[in-house]
């Protein structure tokens, strides 16, 4: 994959490649959702309606999606960038909710149910807190359910970059099937020479990957080095437990980064 600053590169070295970059890209992509179909149903494909290029952005970072409702009403969502920069399209994940214990998502329902190629849709530019920061220093990614799209980012530009630099990755979620990204999440962590991963399962059945762990996801065990810089995301129960996990161990609340989609209640001495 390209990276930000490869492409202009590609086009002015290799013109007949550098010509045909964004075909090229159509092709990746349909080459990865025939070998994986069941991605076709959480990811969408953003373009400016305009023919722009996309804007530049960090990996972990989010926009916001508006929809206007069947009734009228017009609802904003946060959904993180789950692809590295680079590409001529912005990627997003909108896992749609089918479970009755839990309530369907108003927006993503809409996205799923409605949003067809070719539509125009009021996209934000790209903004949060939640972005990799370079460096070399071990890098430690934790993420529950949905989470995991920042963090896959984080890992894409990761690989795309060639970075050496340790990293481990924490996932936990309800079962295989509600893993987002969970085939994708695995080559990239394949793909990186220094790389642990530590998986969680509510309910593993028999779909989970060998080294999966059944139940909710336990820090007592992954290695946290004097200089590791933490990036986390998930549910605010379960950040705000792992942040506090992590500063009993000693790690300093600064080098914990993570983004809450709401009011803030629990930053700095709150743990």
């Amino acid at each position: 994959m390209l990276s930000e600053q490869s492409v202009p590169v590609v086009r002015a070295t290799l013109p007949a490649v550098g010509a045909a970059i964004d075909d090229k890209a159509r092709l990746f992509y349909r080459k990865l959702f025939d070998a994986h179909p069941e991605l076709l149903s959480d990811l969408f494909l953003l373009r400016p309606a305009d023919g722009s290029a996309v804007r530049p952005y960090r990996p972990g970072q989010y926009v916001s999606v508006q929809a206007e409702l069947p009734d009228g009403s017009r609802q904003i969502r946060q959904y993180s960038l789950s692809a590295a920069p680079g590409r001529p399209e912005w990627r997003i994940t909108v896992k749609r909710v089918r479970d009755a214990d839990r309530p369907e998502g108003e927006v993503s329902s809409w996205l799923h149910t409605h949003a067809r190629v070719g539509d125009v849709l009021a996209v934000s530019v790209p903004f949060g807190d939640l972005a990799l920061e370079e460096g070399n220093g071990p890098l430690l990614l934790i993420s529950a359910g949905i989470g995991v799209t920042p963090m896959v980012a984080m890992l894409d530009h990761l690989v795309d970059a060639g970075v050496t630099r340790p990293v481990t990755v924490v996932h936990a979620d309800r079962t295989p099937a509600d893993h987002a990204h969970r085939d994708e999440q695995t080559r990239l962590l394949a793909a990186l020479p220094d790389a642990r991963f530590h998986l969680w399962y509510e309910e593993p059945g028999d779909l989970a990957p060998h080294g999966a762990s059944a139940g909710r996801a336990d820090l007592t065990a992954v290695e946290l080095p004097a200089d590791v810089t933490v990036y986390l995301c998930g549910p605010l129960p379960f950040m705000r437990a792992v942040r506090g996990d992590l500063l009993r161990r000693g790690v300093p609340a600064e080098a914990v980064h993570y983004e809450v989609f709401g009011p803030d209640l629990w930053l700095g001495r709150a743990q």
